[in-house]
């Protein structure tokens, strides 16, 4: 296999892997968007960018900027636990919505990673 300069593989055949990005947003479950969760309002807003993939994970505990700690084992400060956002796909995808992204993230963390993708999908228009 011989690498070209997007990082793509080239053969004949499909590709076994390419670089993309990782996109990983820590807030808190309180956090809102136009009066709906601010996780849920981020995973339309991938879906609408037709980003390859996205999860929400809930923390058990955690804090952010002001170290306000928010736990599971203390039930009176669950209410406002930490979420832990992933979005996967290529460099240009997340680059096109990262703007839209940092709109809508007014209290919370951004981060940008480089990945490896290994397509185990049947996309068809893989790499974009």
């Amino acid at each position: 296999m011989l690498h070209n300069g997007s990082g793509l593989t080239t053969s004949h055949e499909r590709p076994a892997s390419w670089r993309g990005k990782r996109l990983r947003i820590f807030v808190s479950e309180a956090e809102a968007w136009q009066g709906r969760p601010l996780y849920r309002a981020i995973l339309e807003a991938a879906q609408r960018h037709q980003i390859a993939g996205a999860t929400v994970l809930r923390g058990i505990e955690g804090f952010g900027p002001d170290h306000h700690l928010a736990s599971e084992r203390l039930p009176d400060i669950a209410d406002n636990l930490p979420l832990l956002i992933e979005l996967v796909d290529s460099e240009e995808q997340i680059g096109r919505f990262l703007p839209v992204l940092q709109s809508m993230v007014r209290h919370g963390l951004i981060t940008v990673t480089p990945v490896t993708i290994v397509a185990l999908s049947t996309w068809q228009e893989w790499p974009r």
